[in-house]
């Protein structure tokens, strides 16, 4: 995506060095900086602490960690260590298993000498692999706006309301959420995007905004309640968010604060869409609230709020009594019954509410 006119990814290796480089999302939209990632340690760092975020890209993120790690270490053993030490990193997003699972058994009967860069040409064709998904993604989900589009008067937006970042920040490029939106500005039809500030992180505010503002898409910034009352009055055509895990069955497992969007819904009659590749749909799993592990993160993501002085000092502010218990859940899972359709890659599908 543009960013200052120029393209980047959301992870990439430089061609002249060999470095995996990304872009640190936990200061944007404040400081735009790209970081290098030498060793796995410091992928799982990468990921834990949240400078990159997002399934897909935590998956493409792993895999990249993983050929680091055979670089340092190419024996069974240092595989072994290395995949562990991954997976742990964030335990909600299946893509991050299913990368260090699908590296690790393409490696495993190479030779010890033969297998970093055995593991850094796979990590690089799953990085160019997702690019694609995500754009097939949007020319499969923009058919829903199209749709909409069709049923409004011309001079209307389809009014679109997104939950978290989805988008090319979350990926390696393009996004999932966010796929069909792109897809539908470049094709000249008439959108405005609602983007849910979502609480703890504010991702949407931060992320979500910042990649739509670069990208010269129309969007309004929200409180995360705001949605249900726009719903009401008739102001969101449609709502599409993204998944960290969803079961073959369609129970989407999302940011926390996504169950109530479709709630709100379904109770207005607005379509609930969640957007996806198929590597985040978890087929082992049939009931998403009962097996998907709901990551508990610090309190302080919620006693404090991160923000910009006028001066540009960048500074964490409490907002409670010094003192105040916290709990974090960072997702909740919706229901398949809630969910109009499932967007993937492969086209789009309803959920078996049966």
């Amino acid at each position: 995506m543009l960013v200052g006119g120029q393209q980047y990814r959301a992870i990439w290796r430089d061609p002249s060095t060999g470095r995996v480089r990304v872009i640190d999302q936990r200061i944007l939209p404040h400081r735009f900086e790209i970081m290098d990632v030498t060793t796995v340690d410091e992928f799982v760092v990468t990921i834990r602490d949240m400078v990159v975020r997002g399934a897909p890209l935590i998956g493409v993120t792993a895999a990249y960690g993983m050929a680091m790690a055979m670089k340092e270490d190419p024996s069974d053993a240092g595989m072994a260590e290395a995949s562990n030490k991954l997976k742990v990193a964030r335990p909600t997003a299946v893509n991050l298993a299913w990368a260090v699972d699908r590296v690790a058994k393409e490696i495993a009967g190479l030779t010890p000498s033969d297998r970093a860069l055995a593991a850094m040409t796979l990590a690089d064709n799953m990085a160019n692999e997702d690019v694609e998904t995500n754009a097939q993604i949007g020319r499969n989900g923009v058919a829903v706006i199209e749709e909409i589009a069709r049923s409004k008067p011309a001079d209307e937006p389809v009014r679109i309301l997104t939950h978290c970042n989805a988008g090319w920040l979350a990926t390696v490029d393009r996004g999932t959420a966010t796929a069909p939106i792109y897809e539908a500005h470049e094709r000249g039809i008439k959108i405005e995007v609602w983007v849910d500030e979502t609480r703890p992180r504010n991702q949407g505010a931060s992320l979500t905004c910042w990649e739509l503002q670069h990208n010269k898409i129309p969007h309004r910034l929200i409180v995360d309640n705001a949605g249900g009352h726009l719903m009401q009055h008739g102001m969101v055509d449609l709502v599409i968010v993204g998944s960290d895990r969803t079961t073959a069955a369609g129970d989407v497992c999302n940011k926390i604060g996504t169950y109530l969007k479709a709630l709100a819904a379904k109770d207005n009659g607005v379509p609930f869409y969640a957007a996806m590749p198929t590597s985040t749909i978890d087929k082992a799993i049939t009931d998403g609230l009962a097996e998907i592990p709901i990551e508990e993160r610090g309190a302080q993501e919620v006693t404090h709020t991160p923000g910009r002085l006028e001066s540009g000092e960048m500074v964490s502010a409490m907002i409670c009594p010094d003192g105040t218990l916290a709990s974090n859940p960072a997702f909740d899972v919706t229901p398949r019954q809630l969910v109009t359709g499932i967007i993937t890659e492969n086209g789009i599908w309803k959920p078996n509410t049966g």
